[in-house]
């Protein structure tokens, strides 16, 4: 299960990274027209992506006990999206054996800063004032 899991997160993040890195090459990331921004469904699938992003990092915020990965994860979600979310889910299934349990993913406490959640918190900070 542990395998399979690692190859759908991988995926996911290689789609995400590849479809941000194309919609930036053809357009800047606030550069979106405002026909879009003010439409109803782009408002109501952002919203919903939102609502996502918080209750994926619910889970992150339990995982972890020091409040700088906390911080970091959340500034990281919240600015990276699935892109966190997968590094996030990356990280913690190969933080267990390919022979270890599920529940080990899922509930494991996690103590001290986590510098994957850091750097990403970072990177996100970076593309949010250089875009």
């Amino acid at each position: 299960m542990l395998w399979l899991l690692r190859l759908l997160f991988s995926l996911i993040l290689a789609a995400m990274l590849g479809v941000t890195s194309w919609a930036s090459y053809h357009c800047a990331l606030f550069a979106v027209p405002r026909e879009v921004f003010t439409h109803p469904w782009f408002i109501a699938t952002l919203f919903d992506a939102y609502a996502g992003f918080l209750t994926f990092y619910v889970w992150v915020a339990y995982q972890h006990t020091a409040w700088r990965a906390r911080l970091s994860w959340f500034i990281a979600i919240m600015l990276l999206g699935n892109i966190a979310m997968a590094a996030y889910c990356l990280q913690a299934l190969f933080s267990v054996p390919a022979s270890g349990p599920l529940a080990a993913v899922l509930t494991t406490r996690r103590a001290g800063p986590n510098w994957l959640g850091l750097a990403l918190a970072a990177a996100g900070v970076a593309i949010l004032f250089l875009a």
